[in-house]
Parts: C-alpha cells; structure tokens; sequence
C-alpha cells in the first residue's frame, strides 16, 4: 500500500492494478451444446485471468493468477495462537496461559450457559438464518426492537458485511489509532483508502481533526471504539454527537462497554440513521467459540 502524507492525517491507498478489471467481450463467442433433447446456445465472457499470465504454456497459470492484485499486496493479518501452540512453544500447560493480547475471558462462560449450550436442540441442522428467537431475546436486554437488531459470527464479519455493503472500490474511511487494527485490514481487502487520524497523547479523539479530514477527503465512514482498544478510552456524548453531525456512516464498536459501567448506545440509533452500533458476546460473557456479536441500525437491507 503506498501512503501519501496530509497536512496532519495521513491517506492509505492500496494499490490496485486496472489491468484487473473484469470487461465482457463485446463480441462473445456462441457455441451449442447438443444433447438428446435439445440444443442449447452458451454465451462465453472474456477470462478474468490477467492477461500478461495467459499464453500457449498453461504451466503459467497458477492459483495466484486468479487472486485480485491488490489483495496479493496486503500484508498478512496475524491472528492469535491458538493454546496447543502456545503450551508446546513455552512449555506450560494449556490451562496455565491466559492471553492477554487477545483480552480473553479466562474464566469463561458462566455455569448456566454452558447448562444451556449442552441442552440444545436439533444441533444437526441448520440454524434460523434470520436469528428470530436471538434477536427477539436481545431486543429485550437492550430496549430496542428486533428489527433494529442483526446477529453475526462475531464482530469481524459485522465489520467486514458493513464494508462491503458500503464501500465501492476507492471509497474513504476514518481510523483512529491506536485502535483494533481490523478496521484497517478490513478496509484494505475491500479496496478502500484508509485516512489515518492519530488520538492525542490522552487517547482522546481528535475531533476537530476529524472534521478537518472529513471536509478535505470526504469519507463515507469512520470506525470509532469505545471503550477503546487498547487504552480504554472513553468517547464522550459530546465528541460522539459532533461525528454524528458529519456527513458519513459511523460505526461505534462498543466491545468492552460491559467493563466501564456506561449505558450503551444502541438506543441513539433511533435518532441517528448515519449510526451502527456493535456489541460482542466474546467478551461480555466468554462465548469465543461461537463468535456471536450483533449491531443495531435502521438500515432494512442489511438485515
């Protein structure tokens, strides 16, 4: 990705090749296929394949050729270790580690969950793709209706549905950092530019900042977390209230909300259409392994 410098902000653009871009051919190539019943004519589009990997020696054309360019760019998303590596590079026992670079529940789900997770029904078949009884259970526990509510594998898939339902290639969003790092990557696979807005030495946010770069590169969102991660920091109604005027979607992850004794605000979304708020079981109350986490909005196609 290359990084061109802003006045105080600075502008990551992946590096996209144009070459990539899938055309149809104007002159497609008919053929029929005939069988006992009837013959049939099929359409043929030109290949997607880049066209500097195409000749006579298929031996050229590997797995990579099929791969978007930019994507082939990106830096590796290092995730966490699971425990049987961890125990068999240090030498502990699985039980003995506790992740803190992962902020992992080590104590677990409470015994009426696991209760409840070893009482379920018909296991072997799918779940309801709509979530009805989670969502309705969750509109009770935040005041807000089911529609305003939609379930996901946990917040990384929120995130990422939320770009690619927003974002077009070239498309502009804010990071805050220090901050959770899927923001960016996330952005970045997506093919979007991200506009970097450091925090200020108390990990506040920088507001007028902010406001500065949605008026010069007219963003179409920004990602705000609060509680932050990794400091902790608090957004303040007054800061919030100041983003939500601008003209773009923001998206308020409130992971860790459960652990600073503030009232989420997933209610706001009702007053404010340009808001998403994200909210997470993994952390709230140890489920990791079902990565489950949810996000209200007033948005009917997402849902």
């Amino acid at each position: 990705m290359g990084v061109s410098k802003l006045p105080s902000f600075s502008l990551i653009t992946p590096k996209t090749n144009p070459d990539q871009v899938f055309v149809p051919s104007n002159t497609s190539s008919v053929f029929q296929l005939k069988n006992h019943r009837r013959t049939r004519s099929v359409a043929m589009a030109a290949s997607t394949i880049p066209a500097e990997n195409v000749n006579e020696d298929k031996q050229r054309v590997t797995g990579e050729s099929f791969i978007r360019s930019h994507l082939k760019k990106l830096s590796p998303y290092q995730p966490i270790l699971p425990f049987e590596v961890l125990s068999a590079r240090l030498g502990r026992k699985p039980e003995d580690i506790v992740k803190l670079d992962a902020n992992e529940n080590p104590y677990g789900p409470p015994p009426e969950v696991m209760e409840a997770l070893g009482s379920l029904k018909f296991p072997y078949i799918y779940p309801d793709p709509e979530t009805r009884r989670l969502r309705e259970a969750l509109a009770k526990d935040s005041g807000l209706e089911a529609d305003y509510i939609l379930a996901g594998c946990g917040a990384d898939e929120l995130i990422d549905l939320i770009m690619r339902c927003t974002l077009d290639p070239g498309d502009k969003i804010v990071d805050c950092p220090p901050t959770f790092t899927m923001y960016e990557f996330d952005a970045s696979v997506n093919g979007a530019q991200v506009i970097k807005v450091p925090r200020k030495p108390d990990f506040s946010l920088n507001v007028e900042l902010i406001c500065d770069a949605v008026r010069q590169e007219k963003p179409k969102c920004i990602f705000l977390t609060s509680p932050n991660n990794p400091d902790g920091s608090i957004i303040n109604d007054e800061d919030l209230l100041k983003i939500l005027e601008l003209p773009l979607l923001v998206v308020l992850d409130e992971a860790y909300i459960e652990f600073s004794g503030l009232e989420s605000k997933m209610k706001w979304v009702k007053e404010h259409e340009n808001l998403i708020v994200l909210r997470t079981f993994s952390k709230r109350a140890g489920i990791y392994w079902w990565f489950l986490a949810l996000c209200t909005m007033v948005w009917p196609f997402l849902m």
